[in-house]
């Protein structure tokens, strides 16, 4: 039976985590960058990644020897690279020309929207809702970062060069600091 309070929470839960609307200045930044992002590809991998994760997660790490403190300093360290960029306006991660439209897939696909923040709190609720729920919100997520994904031309315009510029280094530190906060709340002292 679906329990539709419980579907709405874990939604709610993952939408904050995945934070796909600060998410706009670096989804615009990479369309710049190449010209394109894939929004179909983009979420197919994002859900894939997920559905992998809530399955496979725990397996796959200890499969490695990690452990989930590990994977979140990780994807903290790439979530504190796009950040770097955005407030300086510089390219950390370089360009490879052969590699073009991977921008859709890293870091779009993964760390942004199933980074180590996400991929970690789909694995803590596991323990607390029913596995149809936390299916049905990663699905509805999904679809909601397909649609945001799909109106980024559209958001680029009515944002603006300059209102692009300041809401990437606005959101640009927002990320910074959420990378800080993972590898803080991560790492062994």
């Amino acid at each position: 039976m679906l329990n539709l309070k419980e579907i709405l929470t874990v939604t709610v839960i993952l939408f904050s985590v995945i934070d796909i609307l600060g998410s706009i200045p670096v989804i615009i930044a990479i369309r710049k960058r190449e010209g394109e992002i894939q929004e179909e590809k983009t979420s197919l991998i994002s859900g894939t990644l997920m559905i992998a994760f809530f399955y496979l997660g725990q397996s796959m790490l200890a499969l490695f020897g990690l452990d989930i403190a590990s994977f979140a300093v990780a994807g903290a360290i790439v979530m504190f690279i796009v950040a770097m960029e955005m407030i300086l306006g510089i390219a950390l991660m370089k360009d490879d020309p052969e590699a073009k439209g991977s921008g859709s897939i890293v870091p779009l696909a993964f760390p942004i929207i199933a980074g180590a923040g996400t991929l970690t709190t789909i694995l803590s609720i596991r323990s607390v809702y029913s596995e149809l729920s936390i299916l049905i919100g990663i699905v509805v997520n999904i679809i909601f970062v397909y649609i945001v994904l799909r109106s980024s031309p559209w958001l680029e315009r009515v944002i603006g060069t300059s209102g692009f510029s300041v809401l990437r280094r606005v959101f640009g530190i927002i990320l910074l600091a959420i990378a800080v906060k993972i590898f803080k709340s991560n790492l062994a002292l």
